[in-house]
């Protein structure tokens, strides 16, 4: 698996539960998503990505998006 794949399913992981978190807990867990999603849309136009780093140090594959 790429460090592309990783990091969207990362990503997909964290909204889910952000938003089962908001329904079951307390609505302020949607703070979570909206962090993941500013992420994202960020490192669409950077190329940064705080996950991709960690993933490239320990070794995981390049993908075509992070590398």
């Amino acid at each position: 698996m790429s460090i592309d794949r990783i990091v969207l399913a990362f990503a997909g992981s964290m909204i889910i539960l952000s938003l089962a978190l908001s329904y079951f807990v307390s609505p302020y867990w949607l703070a979570l998503a909206a962090f993941v999603g500013v992420n994202l849309f960020q490192a669409a136009f950077t190329g940064f990505c705080p996950l991709a780093l960690i993933l490239k140090k320990a070794g995981v594959r390049p993908g075509m998006a992070f590398n």
